[in-house]
């Protein structure tokens, strides 16, 4: 539970379940299982598959129906269900109808929490394909989330306990990468990680890094000089503007800096660029949290992982981490 501002009145968090056949409601169900909280997050999905993955898995767990503006009983896991997908469902074989579900939970997870029912959304892992397949044109939670809450300047943040990063061009091959490097592109995220780390995570001074695009920062411009022409220009407006950044720095050394605690963010230019040592520290307890949106809403670093669906393999830990970090940013929020 979240205490809200609105009188002191408790709101819960909310999970949810994400493809209905893929590892989201075992990470639920496993988390759960290890307890720590009197009362877990709601969760919006399907009543019925959560207790057939709890029969196969041999979890024991007692489910109970939640409403909107009701109590959570404690002990139990309230659940939201808004399908009744039944038992013709094959664990890692997503389908046109898993895809309606899973967009449905997120549609009324969105629209729960600007009703001020819930406190904040985390969300399980869904399908690009199975939600094109149910009808949505959104190529992922980020875009579906960012068009629900009307809102124009968001962002990704990939966020652990060691490193934490942003991405000035995301899902691009790499040769379009360049282009997707201006100087308002880098300036506008040193600006949104900058607002998320003072607002959401409580750094009253965030530090900054921004890494080049570069090897060696282009090496005086011997090995590109986007580093001259936008990054570096894009740094010192930011400066300008009162952010503490530094940069660009050479991408083979910079997260070495963040990691050390010399930095609590690094501005990147590329998906890989940011990832790879990201997923290297936070594999298992990364999170996800989209910045910029009116709502909170953090999620798993993974995928459905279809492969392993039903087989009683995944881990929670990532899901575990998410939940704390809503809850860290819903407190946060509250004292602004």
């Amino acid at each position: 539970m979240v205490l809200t501002a609105d009188e002191g009145k408790c709101l819960p968090l909310a999970i949810t379940m994400g493809c209905p056949v893929g590892i989201g409601p075992e990470i639920i169900l496993r988390l759960f299982s290890q307890g720590g909280a009197e009362v877990f997050p709601v969760v919006i999905g399907d009543g019925g598959v959560l207790r057939r993955c709890a029969d196969s898995l041999g979890i024991a767990v007692r489910i109970v129906n939640w409403q909107p503006g009701g109590p959570c009983q404690p002990q139990t896991l309230n659940v939201l269900s808004l399908s009744d997908l039944g038992n013709g469902l094959c664990w890692g074989k997503p389908t046109s109808e898993t895809g309606r579900a899973m967009g449905h939970y997120i549609e009324e997870g969105v629209r729960l929490v600007q009703q001020d029912k819930l406190a904040g959304l985390v969300t399980c892992p869904i399908s690009k394909g199975a939600l094109k397949a149910g009808g949505y044109r959104f190529p992922g939670h980020t875009e579906m989330l960012a068009e629900l809450c009307q809102a124009q300047d968001f962002a990704m943040m990939m966020a652990g306990s060691t490193l934490k990063i942003t991405l000035v061009s995301i899902h691009q091959a790499l040769a379009e990468v360049p282009g997707a490097i201006t100087r308002e592109s880098v300036l506008r995220m040193i600006g949104i990680t900058g607002r998320a780390l003072r607002d959401d995570f409580g750094v009253a001074q965030p530090r900054l890094a921004v890494a080049g695009l570069n090897p060696h920062a282009g090496e005086d411009g011997m090995f590109g000089d986007e580093e001259q022409r936008i990054i570096g220009p894009a740094v010192a407006a930011a400066r300008q503007a009162g952010w503490l950044v530094e940069g660009p720095f050479p991408p083979d050394t910079v997260f070495n800096k963040a990691a050390a605690g010399q930095f609590d963010a690094v501005v990147c230019m590329y998906h890989d660029q940011g990832l790879i040592p990201f997923k290297l520290l936070h594999f298992s307890d990364g999170v996800n949290v989209t910045l910029g949106l009116p709502i909170v809403r953090t999620s798993v670093d993974h995928g459905t992982a279809y492969d392993i669906a039903g087989k009683g393999m995944a881990d929670p830990a990532s899901l575990a981490a998410a939940v704390s970090m809503a809850k860290t940013i819903v407190a946060n929020r509250q004292k602004l």
